[in-house]
């Protein structure tokens, strides 16, 4: 059965300044403060698909730091489905210095099972130049006290953001990865209109990377989870019509998964030394070979290297074969 969550946002509700590359109207694509009859009316209509096995998740704020009472009022609007055993548990997104003792208490008693906090970066120059409003210690703290909780621990990292780099994003994975989390989410940065992140770029001072570089960036991160046995269960930001009427600038694209999965494929070609070639490949990965718009097919053109294409099924899935011709 697959597995699929019910989204449910909460936008900025309960942070505690607006970050650099916030704006979370457009990241969401939602302003309203969701009630308890519309998070039951999301789960019943969810429910209705019977192929998938549910939770609920709290996206989009700092769920432990909203106002109280109303953070207990949607934990309560799940609770009949955690029950019943209709939806397996409940995840929550948070920031790093809204955990401690106390609140883990209260979420265990309402059926939470998973935390994600959002680290973005473990360089304390990074954050506080980017108004996070904690540190790389915060994030230390918090994920110990989740796992000692016994809750399913999730982090989120940024790459991109100003005065990062990707050696200092390469340092955040290995950090993150010393926390032993069970997910990560990587986002690479999208620069949105209202937000400083757009002002430092419109006076020419912040240059994001934009989707080819951090999909080279993630070819980079990507194994270094995956080999300590952690799933990237993310990565970019969801599409929206929002997002692409107020992006700036910044490592947006509509498949951006796809494009790091046509890197990966791209830089197995690029350990051979430009020449004339065979690749045999799997149609079920030929798409990924070429690249989106067959720009690996006119990077390797460029390069020095000239290839040809022979689709078989004799090779595995994601592989490739190369003989020199």
């Amino acid at each position: 059965m697959k597995k699929g969550n019910i989204s449910i946002f909460v936008p900025f509700n309960g942070c505690p300044q607006q970050c650099s590359f916030c704006n979370q109207k457009t990241i969401t694509g939602k302003a309203h403060q969701p009630t308890p009859d519309e998070v039951r009316s999301a789960v019943e209509t969810a429910l209705k698909r019977k192929d998938y096995e549910y939770e609920i998740a709290f996206f989009g704020g700092t769920f432990t730091a909203v106002d109280r009472e109303y953070m207990l009022s949607l934990l309560e609007a799940a609770q009949p489905y955690i029950k019943s055993g209709a939806v397996k548990g409940i995840r929550i997104s948070t920031r790093p210095d809204f955990i401690d003792g106390e609140v883990l208490e209260l979420l265990k008693k309402y059926g939470v099972t998973a935390i994600e906090l959002g680290a973005q970066s473990m360089d304390d120059s990074v954050l506080e130049a980017n108004r996070r409003g904690h540190t790389a210690k915060d994030v230390e703290n918090a994920s110990r006290l989740i796992k000692e909780y016994g809750f399913e621990l999730g982090l989120q990292m940024m790459t991109g953001l100003y005065l990062d780099t990707d050696e200092k994003s390469v340092e955040t994975a290995k950090k993150l990865i010393e926390l032993k989390p069970d997910t990560v989410r990587i986002y690479p940065t999208v620069v949105l209109k209202g937000t400083l992140l757009a002002e430092l770029y419109d006076e020419k001072v912040y240059l994001p990377p934009g989707a080819d570089d951090a999909a080279a960036l993630c070819t980079r991160l990507i194994p270094l989870f995956e080999n300590a046995g952690i799933k990237v269960i993310r990565l970019g930001l969801h599409s929206s019509e929002d997002i692409k009427k107020n992006m700036v600038a910044g490592a947006f694209h509509p498949a951006f998964g796809e494009i790091v999965q046509s890197r990966f494929m791209l830089n197995k070609v690029l350990e051979y030394p430009p020449a004339s070639y065979e690749i045999f490949v799997n149609p079920k990965s030929v798409s990924k070979l070429k690249g989106n718009q067959k720009r690996n097919v006119y990077f390797l053109m460029e390069e020095g290297y000239q290839i040809k294409y022979t689709v078989t099924d004799k090779v595995p899935v994601d592989e490739i074969k190369v003989v020199r011709r």
